[in-house]
């Protein structure tokens, strides 16, 4: 017998008959497939029997939770689309573009997000739109005084790794809403700049309450620092009914070296969601749109969501919240 093979022999009796639970806890793919591959021993997977001939079961993960993209997207379901404009693809979204040159002020921001599908696998070539507010609470194209600039919002394609980089700012805390950064998902950069490529995923990054803290400490933060103590991810109106469990960023650095952050979300690549929030009445604001989405809007996007989901999806999603964010 070869060292490979008392390895793996020794590794099967060590967890023989501990349940299917623990199996799965604790053994990898890459585990899997040596043992199956190495030593031709036998695994119980999803009440199958699979041996050195016979297909190996996929892992699955989690889908990330379907969010509202809120009043502010700019993705031309709230008024003007950003995403066709010449220079929203790019990495740093610190500055506008175009005819203005301004740059959001504030901590460095770095985040990442690796979208894989349902099997955990990367996907390449997909697009991501990001956008959040900036150090005061405003967005760019929509909150008074900033109606010019398009800071803060830029459009990547995903690596080999499935994942889009963006150089940014870190998000302010306003009233009623815990800190995030929205992002859609498109199938392709194509289809994301073209605007009316369809939507995979809409969902919303959830910043560590620690790390906020740190930054809120800082100077031109400070209205943030009410704003956090007011709000918890367990009461905010988009991330409390999980406490954002597979939103939340892990999150790394200093105040003085500047913060990275990275998430995984995981989507169905099939799969198209409605976009935008809620129209505003008037010309973009600082104040938040008025009124929420009619019955009937909603009912007919419901439906449409519903119609197009298969029964796995339907388990997963959860409902997309509206929000509004009121005004400082």
């Amino acid at each position: 017998m070869t060292e490979q093979e008392r390895d793996n022999a020794a590794y099967v009796r060590e967890v023989h008959d501990k349940g299917l639970a623990f199996d799965l806890g604790t053994m990898n793919r890459r585990r899997m497939l040596t043992l199956i591959g190495g030593a031709g021993a036998a695994v119980m997977v999803t009440g199958a029997l699979v041996g050195t001939s016979g297909p190996a079961a996929a892992a699955t993960v989690d889908e990330i939770e379907s969010e509202t993209a809120g009043p502010y997207p700019a993705d031309g379901s709230n008024g003007v689309d950003v995403r066709t404009e010449s220079g929203i693809v790019r990495s740093d979204i610190r500055s506008s573009f175009g005819t203005s040159t301004t740059v959001a002020e504030g901590v460095p921001l770095e985040f990442s997000i690796t979208v894989v599908d349902l099997d955990g696998a990367p996907i390449s070539g997909a697009a991501v739109y990001a956008w959040h507010c900036d150090r005061d609470g405003n967005y760019s194209l929509y909150s008074t005084g900033i109606t010019g600039e398009n800071y803060l919002r830029g459009i990547q394609e995903t690596d080999t790794t499935g994942t889009v980089t963006f150089t940014s700012i870190f998000p302010a805390c306003y009233s009623g809403r815990w800190p995030h950064i929205h992002f859609e998902v498109y199938s392709s950069l194509a289809n994301a700049t073209s605007g009316d490529g369809p939507i995979i995923k809409t969902s919303q990054i959830a910043i560590p309450e620690e790390i906020a803290d740190l930054v809120y400490a800082t100077d031109g933060y400070s209205k943030s620092v009410t704003n956090l103590s007011q709000i918890s991810l367990a009461t905010d109106n988009v991330f409390g009914d999980d406490s954002a469990a597979r939103e939340l960023a892990t999150v790394t650095g200093s105040v003085t070296a500047g913060f990275t952050a990275s998430l995984t979300a995981a989507v169905d690549p099939s799969g198209t969601e409605e976009s935008g929030g809620t129209p505003p009445s008037g010309a973009p604001s600082g104040a938040p749109p008025s009124g929420v989405p009619s019955a009937s809007a909603t009912a007919t996007a419901s439906a449409t969501t519903t119609a197009a989901s298969t029964p796995r999806q339907q388990q997963q999603k959860k409902t997309r919240h509206w929000w509004n964010p009121f005004s400082w």
